[in-house]
Order: C-alpha cells, then structure tokens, then sequence
C-alpha cells in the first residue's frame, strides 16, 4: 500500500510542479480495495507526503485524522457508479476550465475528435452541470456521469479523468487538457477532425476497456 501512496504524492507534485494544478486547487485519490485514499483539503499538491493522505470508506466514514478534500463525494461516487476506477484526478487545469465556461458546448461532442489519443483516452466526454463545489448536488451529478463517463468537465470548475491505474487515469487527464489546449490554439483556423471511418478503426484497434 505505501507505493500506492508514495506514486500518488508523486504524481500530485508533478502535476503542481508542470502548472496542471496551482495554490491549493485540485484533488487525487486511489481506491484500495474497501478505503479510499485521498488528498487532504486545503493543502497544495506540491509537497504532499503518505501520511498527509486522508483515508476514508466507501460510505464517507474517516479512518484517520487528515481531514480529505471537500470534494470527497464525487471521488466516492465515481468508486460505486465506475467499479473498475481504482484513482480519480480532479485538476483545475486552465485549458480545460476555459472550455467548461464556454456557452455553447455540444452536450454529445464537446470538443472536436481532432485526434486518435483523444478519442482512445478521452471520449465520450461527459458535461456535468454546475453545483457548489463540495456539495452532495455535484457529488450525485459526478456519480450519474460516471456510470458512462471515465472523462468529465464539470461547468465553470473543472476535470475528472478515472482510471484502473493511477497512471490511466494520470493520462486521461493530460490527454483532455491537452486536446482542450489544441482546441484553442485551432479556433478559427480550419480544422480536420477524423471521420467516422478513421474513428471506427481506432475503435477496432485499441478498444477501452
């Protein structure tokens, strides 16, 4: 369990150290087997250690003293909707939140398929309407979008990226910030998407799992 713990802190000050996360915003967790681990609220990613890791249950019970992130019943509801999800990132990402602010997101396509990785580590794409952050609204929001979802802009906040591994999910993450990136960097350019032919042969060849 303790390398579970020590990949986690690493991969939160990586992701602090590389700008995907900032001051005290976003959230990780691992699920191992029946407890969830999970970053403690109110602390920065970039120096975390196993033992500030908060530990909870299932049904939200506290195993230790570190008080976990305020967000911890999305991280509960995406463990019981997606039963292989074994770690969630939640990152406030700048490119990726910019497109959760945007007015006129296509609920089915919310950013173009403008590459295989996107559509192997991202797509579908699941929009979560906005609720307070922390509160049990976005945490039944997050779980409904989870059951079809392993990747989710919640509006005017944020992404979750769900994996097996904490490394799929690491991925995932990076991979929808960085197409969320693209899409910017395209607009008003002409752009190629793949089609429905390219799609499906990607589908075929790297099916998700």
């Amino acid at each position: 369990m303790r390398t579970e713990l020590t990949e986690l802190c690493g991969v939160a000050a990586s992701f602090h150290r590389r700008g995907y996360a900032f001051g005290s915003t976003g959230n990780l967790s691992v699920r191992l087997n029946d407890e969830v681990w999970i970053t403690p609220t109110g602390r920065s990613l970039r120096d975390l250690k196993p033992d500030d890791l908060a530990c909870i249950t299932l049904d939200g019970q506290r195993k230790n003293e570190a008080r976990p992130s305020k967000e911890f019943p999305f991280h509960l509801g995406c463990y019981r909707a997606a039963l292989e999800a074994r770690a969630l990132v939640h990152l406030h990402a700048t490119h990726s939140v910019a497109i959760s602010c945007l007015t006129d997101l296509d609920p089915a396509e919310p950013l173009p398929v403008i590459t295989p990785y996107y559509l192997m580590r991202v797509a579908p794409l699941g929009i979560v309407d906005y609720f307070t952050p922390g509160s049990a609204e976005l945490g039944a929001a997050v779980e409904k979008a989870a059951a079809s979802h392993s990747c989710m802009l919640l509006r005017n906040h944020g992404l979750i990226a769900l994996g097996a591994t904490l490394s799929e999910a690491v991925d995932r993450a990076e991979e929808l910030e960085e197409t969320a990136r693209l899409y910017f960097l395209l607009r008003g350019e002409r752009t190629r998407a793949l089609t429905a032919e390219q799609r499906e042969a990607i589908a075929a060849a790297y099916p998700r799992r």
